[in-house]
């Protein structure tokens, strides 16, 4: 069995990239864990500019503090109208990461008076996979719709609330968990990336 380290301490991220692999897991052999099982890894700074350059940053710096392929995403919501903000400062658009509600209310009075032909939005992940021999491979998925005008449903976090996807009735946060994780940005670069055995 390989192991593959995902950059995160966030033992719900781990059980979240297990679902999304699924069978492919068992297909290739592959053990999922996450960063916590290294305690002396440092916290990466994200410092990038893009969902790429910070999801790069990740995977690298844990492989190369592991020894182990390293999986990293970076995500967050890009607002049209906004020019692609808030983009990588998602998580602290109102000032504070990590303040789900004081960022939606943020969003939601910046775009009090942006009318809904115009409210079109995206939920964006680059992820990144870095090996020990350094190639780095990055895929990125998005999963576009249109902002509401209020906040519905519990079933996700930070700007999930928010966004009705395209071909969707309810928001992202009204939706099950299986249609979700089958469908949301996360899910689309991830499979791509997992590394396959040598050929024979």
């Amino acid at each position: 069995m390989r192991r593959i380290v995902l950059a995160t301490r966030n033992a719900h991220k781990v059980s979240e990239l297990n679902a999304i692999l699924g069978d492919l897991i068992g297909e290739l052999d592959l053990e999922i864990v996450g960063v916590d099982e290294f305690p002396d890894v440092q916290d990466v700074v994200e410092t990038g500019v893009t969902f790429e350059e910070n999801a790069t940053l990740k995977a690298v710096a844990v492989t190369e503090a592991t020894g182990l392929p390293a999986l990293a995403d970076d995500s967050g919501l890009a607002v049209d109208v906004l020019g692609g903000s808030p983009g990588v400062f998602s998580a602290r658009w109102a000032g504070t990461h990590g303040q789900d509600r004081a960022n939606l209310e943020l969003l939601l009075a910046q775009l009090s008076d942006v009318p809904d032909e115009h409210r079109s939005a995206a939920f964006v992940c680059a992820a990144a996979l870095a090996l020990p021999d350094g190639t780095v491979v990055v895929r990125e998925g998005r999963m576009p719709g249109t902002l509401s005008r209020g906040p519905r449903g519990d079933n996700g976090f930070g700007y999930a609330p928010l966004l009705v996807v395209d071909g969707a009735s309810p928001p992202a946060a009204e939706r099950s968990t299986d249609d979700t994780n089958a469908t949301s940005p996360h899910a689309t670069p991830y499979p791509t990336l997992a590394p396959r055995p040598p050929p024979p």
